[in-house]
């Protein structure tokens, strides 16, 4: 059995990775000052970024849900991958080979459950290669003309890396156990199905590779074109694997995520064709569902690309067929709308032309307009809903805007409420008022809540006493204990004697106190210097969930000026300072409390008193001296 990666080889993949080029392959960043990166945050919902990356530190830290880490931890968590199989993957794209102890895992789980995704991966792309060398044999003939008839040559399929599955339904099954994949991860790389025995999951269809944001191969969109197929479904899509989430996948997402981030602009289109017909026209922002509606996932997966942080220039764009069909995809859209701080708008073709289809018939400049001819989402929504009354009487004019007004009574975010009834109230012709007056009548009749979630706890939890919340440490109170924590992870400097002077006891917040502790059993701040992997390190050695999040926040904290020896020596100088205050406080408290005929008891005190004023006075001469 292989043995635990050795640590120096894991210290080498965190040197040499660049966090930055890893994390920009999820998130669109943007300089912050300081040498920092920002941009929101893939692991919960946010309108603001507040995910920071520092490239020096090789660290990143959400200050909105408190995620933080090196670079193997940010690939474990949005990826689902164990530790070992990460440092495996990174290791390998910088050319590292590791070596393995012989005394088993140790503490680490460095051998993930099943197979690896890394190999997964590797299987994707065997099968994707495979299938777009099929496309050039005889036998796919159809699937070419099926391509040609749709305007798209041998360099838009290899741009797109499309292939043709054989028909005899055991060609990549071979082809994968040639290439030394075992049964098992062809299984579970979603390319080969098992019945009897195993046979290929695509069997004669058009094959679209299904590519994540940094480029990996992770599923197959495969398109029926021979009327012969048992399977009568026009689109087959890989299953659900460790890889392949069909509520989180966009098919296009590698290709359009640069210009994404770039022009702050997302096209949604409706298949595979109607992405590459974007792209070949100059639209590339677009991208498409793989066979489900566009839901939360997709929308928080776009996020990170887009540039959405005030609304004022970001834009998503969905384009639908005009049909009963595409209004009801309007409407769900428009039910997802508050997922974007981007405004949001629709495309619809007049003569209800996809944009494949109008690529076709009318050329690349008609796909261009069609995206430049958006209108607001609301407002086409809001124009199908008055469009069924006749608003000529009296009634259809009172029922367009009660439906109108439950319409606009379900958006979340209630700052754009007010705007939505004026323009409903605009399409209908009534007074603006009267539209404010129904929609606050239609958000009244909405469902109460449940009351049972409000129900009063039992007796015995209720009278059980609170544990009162800790507070932040980004609190005004522990400013000095902040930023001298931030220097000693950040800039660890060897200023000798003067940090054994430093004692937990010095930092007041627990969570802070805890951090210094672990820099203490490490060696002190001497320990880091020179050492890369430094805050990874301290970050390893507690399982405390808030001092693994704090050491992250301070390792991308931006510092206030650029750090030497003379700045980290007045903040530890200024801590101690503050400890030393602390402490002359308490004895004074004590001594006011002191009977002064206990004599002995008394010059006690009044003897450590003096001592700590001149300990204090000593401290403050040396950060008003030409070393500070």
């Amino acid at each position: 059995m292989a043995g635990r990666i050795r640590e120096e080889d894991i210290a080498e993949v965190r040197e040499k990775t660049r966090i930055d080029d890893v994390i920009g392959q999820y998130v669109t960043l943007r300089p912050a000052g300081g040498g920092s990166l920002k941009g929101l945050c893939p692991f919960h919902d946010e309108k603001s970024p507040s995910f920071n990356v520092n490239p020096s530190r090789g660290f990143y830290h959400c200050f909105g849900c408190g995620e933080g880490g090196d670079v193997i931890n940010f690939l474990m968590k949005v990826d689902g991958l164990a530790f070992g199989e990460v440092v495996e993957r990174l290791a390998e794209k910088q050319g590292i080979v590791l070596r393995r102890e012989d005394d088993g895992f140790g503490g680490r789980d460095d051998k993930p459950k099943g197979p690896q995704r890394g190999r997964l991966i590797e299987a994707n792309k065997v099968a994707q290669q495979f299938y777009a060398e099929q496309l050039a044999t005889s036998d796919a003939r159809a699937a070419r003309d099926f391509l040609i008839q749709r305007g798209f040559d041998q360099a838009a399929a290899e741009t797109f890396g499309i292939g043709f599955a054989p028909r005899d339904g055991e060609a990549v099954t071979k082809h994968l156990r040639g290439r030394g994949f075992s049964q098992e991860e062809s299984v579970e790389a979603g390319v080969v199905a098992i019945g009897r025995s195993a046979y290929d999951r695509f069997r004669g269809r058009l094959l679209w590779p299904i590519r994540d944001a940094s480029g990996d191969t992770i599923g197959f969109g495969a398109r029926r074109i021979f009327d012969d197929d048992r399977i009568e479904a026009k689109y087959l899509n890989t299953p659900e694997t460790k890889l392949y989430k069909k509520s989180q996948v966009l098919y296009g997402i590698d290709l359009a995520r640069k210009a994404i981030g770039q022009s702050s602009q997302a096209v949604i289109v409706e298949g595979y064709t109607d992405v590459m017909a974007c792209h070949l026209s100059g639209v590339g922002t677009a991208v498409a569902t793989c066979g489900t509606a566009f839901g939360d996932d997709h929308a928080r997966v776009l996020r990170r690309f887009l540039d959405d942080r005030d609304g004022s220039r970001g834009e998503v764009i969905f384009t639908f067929d005009g049909d009963a069909a595409g209004q009801k995809a309007a409407l769900r859209a428009f039910g997802g709308d508050q997922n974007f701080v981007s405004q949001t708008y629709v495309a619809v073709e007049p003569d209800g032309l996809d944009p494949c289809d109008l690529r076709i018939k009318k050329g690349d400049d008609a796909v261009r307009d069609l995206i430049g001819g958006r209108v607001p989402l609301y407002r086409f929504v809001l124009s199908n809903v008055i469009t069924k009354y006749d608003l000529d009487r009296a009634d259809g004019r009172i029922d367009a805007l009660r439906e109108g007004a439950r319409l606009v009574s379900s958006i979340r975010d209630r700052s754009k409420v007010d705007a939505f009834a004026r323009e409903l109230a605009g399409m209908i012709g009534v007074d603006p008022d009267e539209a404010r007056a129904e929609v606050r009548r239609a958000a009244s009749r909405k469902p109460a809540p449940d009351q049972h979630q409000h129900a009063t706890p039992a007796a015995s939890e209720a009278d059980r006493p609170e544990t009162p919340p800790l507070p932040s440490i980004g609190d005004p109170r522990f400013a000095i204990e902040r930023e001298t924590l931030m220097l000693v992870i950040q800039a660890p400097i060897n200023i000798g004697r003067l940090t054994t002077e430093i004692r937990p006891e010095s930092f007041t917040h627990p969570t802070l106190r805890a951090i210094w502790e672990l820099v203490a059993a490490a060696g002190g701040i001497a320990a880091g210097v020179g050492d890369q992997g430094w805050a990874a390190r301290l970050r390893d050695s507690t399982d405390d969930p808030a001092v693994v999040s704090a050491i992250s926040a301070l390792a991308v904290a931006p510092l206030k000026k650029a750090p030497d020896a003379a700045y980290v020596t007045e903040y530890l100088l200024r801590l101690q300072e503050r400890a030393v205050g602390r402490r002359i406080e308490d004895l004074s408290s004590r001594l006011h409390r002191t009977d002064p005929a206990d004599v002995e008891s008394f010059n006690a005190i009044f003897g450590e008193l003096a001592t700590l004023e001149s300990q204090r006075r000593s401290i403050r001469d040396r950060l008003r001296g030409p070393a500070v």
